[in-house]
């Protein structure tokens, strides 16, 4: 196979959009000539924005996708000889067919979900939930007959949004982020344990504490703010995407539950522990930093339910020393 005219559909989230990210960098190099589409929704596209992979983007801009006559007659147009189509989902499977592409590639029908598998006619072996999602993305590389390493990322900023990060951090010595919030409440570690833990941290280690997240969590991290005093910055809702990966990329360590921030996080290199309870760290874990993981405990989980109809017993149940412990290992590896 030599595709000319690749598209890759992945329309998000964030975390998903960061782990497929080294699959990208694979394709541009086992077919150096091919021009690479991603189809991507807002939220994701300021990832792959001006990435050295991705030639162009086609941004899904509209709730309900069928009626975007711009966006289906753009991938319908283009003539794609092959599509990757990495979401599993009957609207990405829909989008894959749409595209007449004579090689569309998915996930093996009994890893798929909402009869994805129908819309393509390529799989690749399946896996089960027992493999994280970004090795599961390798796949596709292996189908392909790229070899999967190295696993590589790829992020540039612009001088610009370097230098809007150095004035936010204007002022702070060697930091920890703490990357707050989630889309699903069960995520969530609670405002007074992240308070208490962030406080631990500066004391013990003589690190600055910033506050990362979208303007969905300014209220926690109000909260957190209000239990106790905290010597740093709270840029809730103060950063782009972009500006807080270069954050994220300064840090010394980073610590919070599972969301897009904490897959940034990894992707940049800089140690993460992540808080886990609702979700299962075999399968979402960040890569790399498998050895950081807390894992809370409550017979249900992971349960993979948004909402907690018991009080979040698992993420309550992680103790604000053991997460400080492991921070003190990840600032070890720098030594």
């Amino acid at each position: 196979m030599n595709p000319r005219n690749v598209l890759i559909v992945l329309l998000g989230s964030i975390g998903d959009v960061t782990r497929a990210l080294p699959l990208a960098n694979l394709v541009r190099r086992g077919f150096p000539e091919a021009t690479i589409a991603w189809a991507i929704e807002p939220q994701a596209y300021p990832l792959v924005l001006n990435h050295p992979a991705i030639d162009e983007v086609i941004l899904l801009d509209r709730p309900r996708w069928w009626r975007s006559a711009a966006f289906l007659r753009e991938i319908r147009s283009r003539r794609f000889d092959l599509v990757l189509d990495l979401q599993r989902h009957l609207k990405s499977g829909l989008i894959s067919w749409w595209s007449r592409a004579p090689d569309r590639l998915g996930f093996h029908p009994r890893d798929a979900k909402e009869l994805n598998w129908l819309f393509n006619n390529r799989y690749i072996p399946e896996m089960g939930n027992g493999i994280s999602k970004l090795s599961h993305y390798l796949k596709f590389a292996e189908l392909l007959g790229i070899k999967p390493d190295p696993i590589e990322w790829g992020f540039r900023l612009g001088a610009e949004e370097e230098a809007g990060v150095r004035r936010m951090l204007d002022g702070l010595g060697d930091f920890a982020v703490f990357f707050l919030g989630s889309k699903w409440e069960s995520k969530r570690w609670f405002p007074w344990q992240t308070a208490m833990c962030a406080a631990e941290i500066q004391s013990r280690y003589g690190l600055d504490i910033v506050l990362l997240g979208g303007r969905e969590d300014i209220r926690f991290a109000e909260e957190v703010l209000s239990v106790r005093r905290l010597q740093g910055k709270n840029l809730v809702g103060e950063t782009s995407l972009r500006e807080a990966l270069g954050i994220l990329e300064r840090a010394k360590v980073a610590v919070g539950p599972d969301t897009g921030l904490m897959h940034l996080s990894a992707a940049v290199r800089t140690p993460v522990i992540s808080l886990w309870g609702a979700t299962d760290p075999v399968r979402a874990g960040p890569y790399g930093y498998q050895d950081l993981v807390v894992r809370g405990e409550a017979a249900c989980s992971p349960c993979y339910l948004r909402r907690c109809p018991i009080g979040q017993v698992c993420m309550r149940s992680i103790a604000i020393a053991e997460v400080t412990a492991m921070v003190g290992k990840a600032l070890s590896r720098g030594e």
